[in-house]
């Protein structure tokens, strides 16, 4: 019993993708966006990580570039590791790449409804994928993606299958994307705003459906929204971006008891909290994100920070550890204490 609790302890623990020192630019006749910027993060087996932001802080473009997906021109990853299993996949062929995508690390996009082939029937989509990469015949993947399609809630699946998309709602075209996505038993899967086009109902069910098949299978999950409440719902660990840049890491309990950035504290403040009542008003990010292409010479944040001093406008802060793995760049927390002065 020792030795099958050891290996259980081994295989949470272990680390099956790290992010080091991504940047990824786009060139454009106006001038270059730093769109990913310096962004390292790590992902454990069967662990879920938030990465959350305003829209344009780069999040989705993290992701892309971890799927060697960013468009060339006018984008290009600059500098970094995306280490699988402690290769770097961005040193992949495009065949070596075809072989990762969707079979060990799969993607679920912000839109299911312009995300499927409005022309192919929902069987044509997926049983191409698993022919590809499962190697089953077509009868095969043909029961297969039926019994993803009843497992991801999908009534009457076996009938349903052979529907084109545009007969499905949003909310029943995400199950269908999110039983793509699993259909291969990836090891990751990246789950890009799977509920901003959904109303509030549908998004519990969604993310009640992607924690039921990441605890069925074990995936590790990537899951990108622009909401606090989200993740709080689902993630072990937070990564808060803001302009391209990781400015707080933690696991949920850090970032939520503890939050150490002004920007994340500033997200927090604007999701309402169940009970609160009227004792707590919702509060709004004073100022608006930067122009992509503004050029700094200092924190990106500063303009629109509350605790901002002097030579925040001035200096850029850098990743420092607070505790225990609890990650911010932020010049208030540098040398390792809080706030020293003007």
């Amino acid at each position: 019993m020792g030795n099958e609790e050891s290996r259980m302890n081994q295989l949470a623990n272990e680390t099956v993708l790290e992010v080091k020192n991504l940047r990824t630019h786009f060139f454009t006749d106006e001038g270059v966006v730093k769109a990913v910027d310096d962004v390292s993060f790590s992902l454990r087996k069967g662990e879920v990580i938030g990465i959350v932001g305003e829209s344009g802080s780069g999040k989705s473009v993290t992701n892309l570039s971890i799927m060697n997906l960013v468009q060339t021109p006018p984008g290009k990853i600059m500098g970094g590791e995306v280490l699988f299993h402690g290769e770097d996949i961005l040193k992949y062929n495009e065949k070596r790449l075809r072989q990762i995508r969707g079979a060990k690390i799969s993607m679920i996009f912000q839109d299911p409804m312009t995300s499927l082939n409005p022309f192919l029937r929902i069987s044509t989509q997926m049983i191409e994928t698993l022919q590809l990469h499962q190697k089953l015949s077509k009868k095969e993947s043909k029961q297969k993606a039926i019994e993803m399609l009843t497992l991801a809630g999908i009534p009457a699946a076996a009938e349903r299958i052979d529907c084109y998309p545009h007969q499905f709602s949003g909310g029943m075209c995400q199950r269908v994307m999110i039983a793509m996505g699993l259909s291969c038993n990836p090891e990751i899967l990246i789950a890009d705003e799977p509920t901003s086009a959904l109303d509030v109902t549908i998004q519990a069910q969604i993310l009640e459906l992607i924690k039921k098949m990441q605890e069925e299978y074990g995936t590790s999950i990537i899951l990108i929204t622009h909401n606090m409440g989200i993740v709080a719902e689902s993630a072990d660990d937070i990564a808060v971006m803001y302009m391209g840049k990781v400015v707080e890491f933690g696991t949920l309990k850090q970032v939520f008891t503890n939050p150490l950035h002004p920007y994340t504290r500033a997200l927090m403040r604007s999701v309402p909290v169940l009970g609160a009542g009227n004792k707590e008003e919702l509060e709004s990010i004073s100022g608006s994100t930067p122009d992509a292409m503004t050029v700094f010479s200092g924190c990106e944040f500063a303009n629109r920070c509350t605790s901002a001093m002097d030579k925040c406008h001035g200096r850029f802060p850098v990743d420092t550890v607070a505790e225990d793995g609890h990650r911010v760049r932020c010049l208030l927390y540098e040398g390792g204490a809080e706030n020293d002065g003007q």
